[in-house]
This record gives C-alpha cells, structure tokens and sequence, in this order.
C-alpha cells in the first residue's frame, strides 16, 4: 500500500485558464478523455447532436455553449491522479476564477494561435504571478490560420512578461499545417496520420531520419532555421524557472483535432509541481504531514436540482481524508463529521471514501459553510489564507414576481448569494433586497436559476454602476447619511456600506464626514 508521502506525490491539480473561446473547455474533454473519464468527448459547439461539453453541465451553459461556473473533474493517467478545475472564460465571472486560482498548484493558459494574448488572459495572468503559480501555456488552433510562432512568442513574452521556452514547434498552419517538431521528446509528430506513422525519429543533428516528402519543402527548412534561432538566441530550459512560475513550457497543438494534447499532457505531468505548502496563520503547513486540513474554495447550489443540494468544494492541503472522520471548522470551532463526501467529473459524482492532499472533495452542505472557511483535524485549529471577494460594480433591486413565492424566492436568493458569484445587500429603512455583482451576465444567471432552479420567477430594477464601500467605524454611522447620492445598506453580514452614485459623490462624502473611515475589502 503507497505511503502517504508517495500518494501525495502522484497528485496533480491544475485550473486551465483562457480567454472565452480560446479552447478551454475542448482542451478539458480530450485530457478527460486520455484518462479515460469520458468514452466521447461533446464539444461546446455541438449543440444540435445534443452532446455538450462534460465540464458544461448547468443547463445555462449548455444553451449558451460558454462556462459560467468552475467545474472539477478528476482522472488517472500514467501513475498520477490528475484534478483539473475548468473556470469560467468570460470576465464577469472573473471572481470564480481568482478563488479556483487559489485551490491549484499549477495553471495551464490556453492561447488562440489567430488571436494571441487576450484581454482576459492577462488579468488572469497576473493572479497566477502573484501568487507565484508555475504557468504551462498551450497555443491552441493550429489546425487555422494564425500569427507566426515566433510573434506569438514575442507577445507571450512583451505582454505577459514571462520568459518562455518552446518545447515542440509546429511545422506549418492552416491548411499547410504537418505537425510539430517535439524538441522535447527529439521527434516529430504528423498531423492526422494513421497511429503507427504519427512520430518521426530524429538524428543527431536534428533532422528527420530516412526520406520523407516533407524534407523537400519549404515548410521543413524554415521549420530548422527557427529551431535553430531558439536554440542559440531562446531561452534555456529550467525546471526550477518553471517550479517558480518564471517561465513557461509552450505546446503547439489543436485541442478540437486532439493534436499534441497527449505529448502536452505527458510533458506537464512531469514537470508540474505536486501539492505545496499552504500558508496559514499558524505559518506553512506541510502537505505531507498526518492532521487532515482543507479549504472551501467554492459553494455550488442544485448540481443535482432533483435533490436540492449544495455541495462546498474543499482543496485538501495536508494529510488524509477519510469518510466518517471528525474535524474542527475553524472559524466557529464547531466539531463535526464528514460522512457525505463525492468526487468529481463535472455534475457527474461518486462517494469517496478516501483522498489525500492535492485532491478535490465535495461536501454534503446544509448551509454550514462559507467560503474561504479551513476544516482542520485535531485540536490545533489554525485558518488558511483569505480568499479574495470582489467589490461589485453593478447593482440591482430584486423582488419576486409572485408575492405568494416568497418561501421559494427567499431560499433562492440564500442559497445562491451563498456560492459568492452575486453579493446580497438590503436598504437600511425598507429592507428591499439589492444584489451586487462584477458583471451583467451575473445577473442574467441569477435570473435563469432562481426560475428554473428555485421555480420563483424575479422583477430586476437596474440601479447602474455604484462604489460600495465598507465603514470601519460603523457606530458613527446613521441613516440621516443616506441619500440617493450616497445610499446606505446593509450587506448580508449586517455591516454597514455605502453605495456612493460616482467618484464625485465618494469625494464630496469624504470631505463632508472625514470622521468616518471607509474602505475597500480589495485593498
């Protein structure tokens, strides 16, 4: 049976990121397919053949054909267990995302090869940086025309400000396009070739072994005089640039055609990083050491709507999980039991009985979680670092449309302010229910679930963009400071805030009342 130490060892847990349409979404299918977690992989763009993308499971996304919320799928291949986190593409769920970035030790970043570095990615980007995530890139749509690898690179590099390193090369694009030049594995790898023909053997000298029709074209020569720039003028390859998120592998390929997906994945699985350290209050806290802890990095209502549940996802970051044991929730001290856990692949889920640091649970959740909340086990009751919450930008008055649908309009509203997408706040006097979010399609969604999910049909008064800030001293504040200017609320905490209609109304507050100290739960 294998050490604690060594199943730690074998795990890998990644988020993919992109900008939406980038590929994401196809890439997850044909990795779960390789681990054989799906038989055949349905693309997003499948709508009419009714086969839809196995980490697009809420029905929005279907409809939509784009991913709106983060999904976990787990698989095995080769003698690693492999958990990846799809996130949403699409900005306005950006705050999904960042909380996901937080569960992972590695990210894979997908770049459409016509398009390049997209706004999204390089938000995106930016937390991986800061929080020193190794960063694998894969340059995606090879199979189209796109810019010249060698812009890409430069972009990658210029934009992002990350060094890189070209572990295969593709030979051509578009139409034109005869595989890639694996510098990695010293082959070439042919684009849609019977199995046994796939990879060419290279000599000492790095060229293709024997004759073959490919050597007498243009494409192969210019193919050599780019590999042998990046050898001279690129960068060096350094497991520990990537171990500290300095540099990042790049892979050539097309998810959509399963081209170069196998030879990426083989490659990341060797050079990604397994569980790390987690800090804490209590300092880091060793992956490998014997007390179970964990983190809830994400709540999701309804993922089975015929039994209503809500599932909190956990990162587990030390020791082992065990079905049935007991752990302490550190932020009320509470003791309980966790006998109803699941494993992932998207909506799909079954028992687990036992995971260890690295791997994703789902547990059963009455309401007893919150985000960011640490499960520990033992005596030694310690909280693992804040997640981050955005600021909403954009406000909304709700209401049910059926007065007589309170019960169902209130439980929907509960449940889904709980998963931390939307914010929840209420006026001071009245009590009327205002929803805070980043983006409009937050919104929308909201509307989408609370009907079909919580069969309560909602009224949204759009109140545009405000600057919601908290109050450090909340006993100077009183309701004679509301006005429609600045409107003071209460979140779904009881705190204080305010709503301030623009940067002049935040200036004229602060002027007007420098007694009371506002803040930004971002800075």
């Amino acid at each position: 049976m294998a050490s604690l130490q060594e199943e730690v060892r074998s795990r890998r847990t990644f988020a993919i990121i992109s900008h939406p349409d980038a590929g994401k979404t196809t890439l997850t299918e044909k990795l779960l397919l390789f681990g054989g977690a799906i038989r055949a992989a349905g693309t997003v763009k499948g709508k009419k053949t009714g086969k839809y993308a196995t980490s697009d499971w809420m029905e929005i996304e279907k409809q939509r054909g784009i991913s709106v919320t983060s999904s976990v799928m787990q698989f095995e291949y080769n003698g690693y267990r492999v958990n990846i986190l799809d996130t949403p593409g699409h900005q306005d769920f950006s705050e999904d995302t960042y909380r996901t970035l937080m569960a992972v030790d590695s990210a894979v970043m997908i770049i459409d090869a016509a398009k390049g570095i997209e706004a999204q990615t390089i938000k995106l980007f930016k937390v991986c940086r800061m929080r020193g995530i190794p960063i694998f890139t894969f340059i995606n749509k090879l199979d189209r025309q796109g810019k010249p690898p060698l812009e890409l690179l430069s972009e990658l590099e210029e934009v992002l400000g990350i060094d890189s390193y070209p572990m295969n090369w593709p030979i051509g694009m578009g139409k034109e396009f005869f595989g890639i030049y694996d510098r990695f594995y010293h082959r070439v790898e042919q684009f849609r070739v019977e199995e046994e023909e796939r990879f060419l053997s290279l000599d000492e000298n790095g060229e293709i072994i024997g004759d073959h029709p490919i050597k007498e074209s243009d494409l192969y020569t210019q193919t050599l005089e780019d590999i042998l720039l990046l050898d001279e003028a690129g960068n060096e390859f350094s497991e520990e640039r990537v171990r500290e998120g300095t540099l990042t592998p790049v892979f050539f390929g097309s998810a959509l055609t399963n081209f170069g997906v196998q030879t990426f994945l083989e490659t990341y699985l060797q050079f990604a990083p397994e569980p790390q350290p987690r800090l804490s209050d209590q300092g880091e806290i060793d992956p490998c050491s014997d007390l179970f802890s964990g983190f809830v990095f994400k709540i999701q209502a309804n993922m089975n709507p015929a039994h209503r549940d809500r599932i909190a996802f956990v990162r587990i970051c030390s020791g082992k999980f065990n079905r049935g044991m007991s752990v302490t929730l550190s932020r009320t001290g509470k003791s309980m039991k966790l006998s109803q856990s699941t494993q992932f692949l998207a909506d799909d889920r079954s028992t687990v009985d036992e995971a260890v640091s690295g791997d994703i649970i789902g547990l059963y959740d009455t309401g007893t979680y919150q985000i960011g909340d640490t499960i520990v086990e033992g005596k030694k009751l310690f909280h693992f670092e804040k997640l981050p919450q955005f600021t909403p930008e954009l406000f909304v008055k709700v209401s049910p449309k059926n007065v007589m649908k309170q019960k169902s309009f209130h439980k929907g509203i509960q449940q889904l302010v709980q998963e931390g997408a939307i914010q929840l706040f209420r006026t001071y006097r009245t009590e009327e229910y205002i929803l805070g979010a980043v983006g409009q399609l937050q919104f929308e969604v909201f509307e989408h679930r609370m009907k079909n999910e919580y069969n309560s049909e909602v009224l949204m008064e759009p109140m545009g963009s405000k600057i919601a800030r908290w109050i450090e001293n909340e006993d100077a504040v009183n309701d004679s400071l509301s006005s429609s200017r600045s409107l003071l609320v209460k979140d779904r905490f009881d705190r204080k805030v305010f709503l301030f209609e623009n940067d002049f109304a935040l200036r004229w507050f602060q002027e007007k009342n420098p007694d009371i100290h506002l803040y930004n739960p971002m800075d």
